[in-house]
C-alpha cells in the first residue's frame, strides 16, 4: 500500500498534461481494489495542480503559509476571547506568505504552460491556511477551495465583558443643608451620567457580541451544509469518472 501511495504522489507531483496517461499507466501495473483506486482518482484542477506543485516543489513556502496561517487563527482566537492579541501583524504576516505562494504557484505553473486563475488560486491558498481539517491528502488537491464563512472563528465562544454598575444612586442630600449642596448635586449628576453612559456602552457591547456569536453559529451551519454539499457532489464525480474510465479501457 505504502509504494501505490508513493506513486500516487508522483502523480499529482507530475506533469498536468501528462496526468490521465501517467494514471492509466499505473492502473496497468495494478489489480483489484488498488487498480480501481488508482483509475478513480481525479485529474487536478489547474489551480489544484498549481497549490500541488507547491506543496512539492516549494516547501518551505508552503510551510510558511501554514504556520502563518494558524498564527493568524490564534490571535483571532485571543482576541476574541478578550486576551491581547497582535491581529494586525499576524494579518500582515498571513498576506505576506499567501503573495509568496501565489507567486510560486504562478511562476511554476507558467513553466508548466498551465494558466491558474490568480483570484482563485488566492482564495484556495488562505482556505487552505486557514482551514481546521482539509478533505483531501497535501500536494494531492484536485479542485480549488473557497474560505468558508468565519472558518478561522469555528467553534470559538466569545468572551463577554461584565455589565457595568447597576446599584442605585446614593440618595441627594438635603437642600438648604450646606452652603456646598448646589456643588454636591451637580457631582451626584454628572457621577449619575456617567453611570448610565458606562452601562448603555456595556448593553452596546453585549449587544454586539450577541449579534457576533449569531453569525458564527450560522456560518458554521452554511459551512456543514455546502461541506455536505460538496461531498455529495464529489461522489456523483467520482462515480461518472470510474465510469468513464471503464468505459475508455481497451
Amino acid at each position: 500500500m505504502a509504494s501505490v501511495d508513493a506513486d500516487i504522489d508522483e502523480l499529482y507531483r507530475g506533469s498536468l498534461e501528462a496526468f490521465v496517461r501517467a494514471r492509466t499507466a499505473l492502473a496497468r501495473t495494478l489489480s483489484g481494489d488498488q487498480a480501481r483506486r488508482v483509475r478513480a482518482l481525479q485529474k487536478p484542477a489547474a489551480v489544484a495542480w498549481a497549490v500541488n506543485q507547491v506543496f512539492w516543489h516549494a516547501k518551505p513556502v508552503y510551510d510558511r503559509l501554514l504556520k502563518s496561517g494558524g498564527a493568524l487563527r490564534s490571535a483571532q482566537i485571543s482576541a476574541l476571547g478578550g486576551r491581547t492579541a497582535d491581529l494586525r501583524g499576524a494579518g500582515d504576516a498571513h498576506r505576506k506568505a499567501i503573495s509568496a505562494a501565489v507567486r510560486e504557484a504562478l511562476r511554476m505553473a507558467s513553466g508548466a504552460g498551465v494558466n491558474p486563475n490568480h483570484d482563485v488560486l488566492t482564495r484556495t491558498f488562505e482556505a487552505l491556511s486557514l482551514a481546521t481539517r482539509q478533505d483531501d491528502p497535501p500536494g494531492r488537491l484536485t479542485k480549488a477551495v473557497e474560505p468558508a464563512g468565519f472558518e478561522a472563528l469555528a467553534g470559538i465562544t466569545v468572551k463577554e465583558p461584565p455589565p457595568g454598575p447597576t446599584g442605585p444612586s446614593p440618595s441627594p442630600g438635603k437642600t438648604g443643608v450646606s452652603k456646598h449642596s448646589g456643588d454636591d448635586d451637580r457631582a451626584r449628576r454628572k457621577e449619575r451620567e456617567a453611570r448610565e453612559a458606562r452601562e448603555e456602552e456595556a448593553r452596546q457591547r453585549q449587544a454586539e457580541i450577541k449579534k457576533a456569536q449569531g453569525a458564527v453559529a450560522k456560518a458554521q451551519e452554511e459551512e456543514a451544509a455546502a461541506r455536505a454539499e460538496w461531498q455529495r457532489r464529489r461522489r456523483d464525480l467520482d462515480a461518472a469518472e470510474q465510469t468513464l474510465a471503464r468505459l475508455e479501457k481497451p
